[in-house]
Order: structure tokens, then sequence, then C-alpha cells
């Protein structure tokens, strides 16, 4: 059961729980492993021209369907998984989107493949360590930064889709890099003190 007592940021609004769990439990916590950090690289994709709560509410279908997010497997996907992610009405079905994440996987693979950590790639564009913001209000906080423009340059230069600076920041958000909760959210502080 949530909490209404707590303050919290505005933007899961007061009424999905499963919204505000997102908030409450994982946005804004620091994430370093390379497996998950490529996942949510992809979920954010998805959510281009879509709100996040579409794709969190997707998000077990998304799962299924691309066997855990596993980029072993999703590199060798062919036409019949195509076809399978096309016809999966759980899922947000893009033939641009699903071609991105396919062709992401192998990225992944070849960055790890010549002895680059993908979590030590995209952490770098931060210097290693959550940037503090402290906004007393959602109006205050930005759409992108230099950093999500510089990550978002790198990526693209990998070869990465849809990963414009708008999309990367979203994503540095949602994995901590970035700490966005507003400065009176009770997640604010605790999130904070998560970081290596």
């Amino acid at each position: 059961m949530t909490d209404t007592s707590l303050l919290r940021c505005t933007w899961p609004g007061a009424t999905d729980a499963q919204y505000i769990a997102y908030h409450d439990d994982e946005w804004g916590v620091p994430e370093y492993d390379s497996r998950a950090l490529w996942e949510k690289l992809v979920l954010d994709g998805f959510q281009a021209g879509l709100a996040w709560i579409t794709i969190l509410r997707k998000r077990d279908a998304f799962r299924a369907a691309f066997d855990g997010f596993d980029p072993e497997k999703v590199a060798l996907y062919g036409p019949e998984d195509r076809a399978r992610l096309m016809a999966d009405a759980g899922i947000v079905r893009s033939n641009a989107k699903i071609d991105a994440a396919i062709s992401g996987a192998k990225i992944f693979l070849e960055m790890r493949d010549r002895g680059e950590d993908f979590s030590e790639f995209l952490w770098a564009f931060v210097g290693d360590k959550p940037i503090v913001n402290h906004w007393d209000a959602t109006s205050q906080v930005p759409v992108k930064s230099p950093e999500a423009e510089a990550m978002s340059k790198a990526l693209k230069k990998k070869g990465f889709k849809f990963v414009g600076p708008v999309i990367v920041y979203a994503f540095m958000q949602a994995t901590g890099m970035v700490n966005d909760h507003l400065a009176g959210c009770f997640r604010h502080g605790p999130v904070q003190r998560i970081g290596r």
C-alpha cells in the first residue's frame, strides 16, 4: 500500500500504484549492471513518442518477448523473431524500434568483446558518480543536459538508435546517473547515498 503522507515528486501522480512504486523503489537508484543498463536503454527507446507509464505497464511483456533482455539471445534474432515481436500485442510494435533493439544487442556484445564495459562507458559521462540536482519544482527539471548530449552523440557513433539527448537524459535520471528527485521528495536523500 502506498504511503500518501510522504512528499514525493509530482510526476507519478497520486493514484497509479505501479507508477508510484516505480518512483519510490527504482527511479533514480544508481544502476551499474551492464545488462540492466542496456535493458533500460532499450525500453527508453521504445518509449520514444509515448509516456513512460505505457512502457512500465508493458515491461513484463517486453521482458518475456525479448528473452529477459539477454543480449546474447536478442543479437541472434532473425526474421521469425521480428515477425513474432510485431505480432505481440503485449509490447510496443514498431519495426524501427525492434530493429534498434536487435542491432543494439549486437553493438553491446561487440563492445564487450573488445573489452569495453557498457556500464563503465556510460558512467564515464558523469565522472563515475551521480550528478545530484536540487530542484524545488518539476518545472525546473531539464529535459536534457550537456552530459546527455555527449552520451547521445557517443551512443549514436557506436550505432545505437533511439538515443537522442532527451531519451538519454530520461535514461540517466532513471538509472541514477542524475538524481532529479525534487529536493523535497522523500527519495532525494536516500538515493543520493546509494551511489558508489
